[in-house]
């Protein structure tokens, strides 16, 4: 008898431990931020929004403006995943030889972006992109790295993709672009994600230009990085004064991304002042970004 209570006893703290050890690991999990990512297809994001825009899936007769793309998405996902934290953006391009093009290059100098290139043949086709987006996926899932991924994207073969993110425990959200006609992304894909989500020709439009239409060129000589930075401090003065102190509150705890609308009037109206285009610039508009901010926290 009584090595049965020895034994129900001993039982009875092994189970108290185990259920410390489960607390223990729940408020663990409590205190650990959810995280999100997003996943870029460049070659649908280009052709879905040029042909919703421009008319034309031709690269090379439109400029996209990808810095401030990336910022809008940035910032439709902070408003969509309001408890979770940015990862980072993951950006997949094709190009000869895996070797970066000048827009690549500035696209992967941006802060919280990662590049990824697969090859580019001699049809101007994208191979490898798609195992890319899979390697990353499943193992940031696997890693407990992001609790819900944003794909932008529209290929069949990226559903191996999502199946392998949601076999460990990742939420994957398709984000696409507005078909002028018809679909622009496969059938299956929109099965197996958790959720859908489209972007209309309002939201693409102030990013894409046709290149015979554009209101600036770059000519003339290259404002300084502290030319810019000044600019961006003008603007910020003229914006508090137009919108007023609970606006710049609103804004505040988005540093350093400015909302997709706010970013574009600040881009335009900079480039109205100096008279030379910004698009492409990585670091002038990370100066002129900057001078704006700097101005709005000294009236903080």
């Amino acid at each position: 008898m009584d090595s049965m209570n020895e034994d129900l006893a001993a039982l009875g703290a092994r189970i108290d431990h185990t259920n410390e050890l489960l607390q223990r690991m729940l408020v663990e999990v409590a205190k650990t931020p959810s995280t999100h990512a997003i996943f870029v297809d460049a070659g649908y994001l280009y052709a879905a929004a040029g042909r919703l825009v421009a008319g034309t899936e031709d690269r090379r007769a439109f400029d996209l403006d990808a810095e401030g793309l990336i910022d809008a998405l940035i910032d439709k996902a902070r408003s969509i995943f309001a408890d979770s934290r940015l990862l980072r953006v993951y950006w997949y391009d094709g190009a000869r030889r895996r070797i970066h093009t000048a827009e690549q290059q500035s696209i992967a100098e941006l802060p919280d972006v990662k590049v990824r290139l697969g090859n580019l043949n001699a049809h101007n086709q994208q191979k490898g992109v798609d195992s890319l987006i899979r390697t990353d996926l499943e193992s940031l899932a696997r890693h407990r790295a992001i609790s819900d991924a944003a794909l932008l994207g529209g290929d069949e073969d990226l559903v191996s993709a999502v199946e392998a993110a949601q076999g460990y425990g990742a939420r994957v959200h398709l984000w696409g672009i507005e078909a002028p006609e018809g679909r622009n992304q496969a059938e299956p894909l929109l099965w197996e994600v958790d959720s859908q989500r489209t972007f209309d020709l309002e939201f693409c439009k102030p990013y894409v230009s046709r290149r015979t239409a554009a209101a600036y060129e770059v000519t003339g000589n290259r404002p300084t990085r502290e030319d810019v930075r000044f600019v961006g401090a003008q603007i910020a003065a003229k914006w508090l004064v137009s919108r007023g102190r609970d606006s710049l509150m609103e804004l505040l705890p988005g540093h350093p991304y400015l909302p997709g609308s706010v970013d574009q009037d600040l881009l335009v109206e900079a480039e109205g002042l100096l008279q030379y285009s910004l698009r492409g610039q990585a670091d002038l508009r990370r100066s002129l970004r900057d001078g704006f901010w700097e101005h709005l926290q000294t009236q903080y």
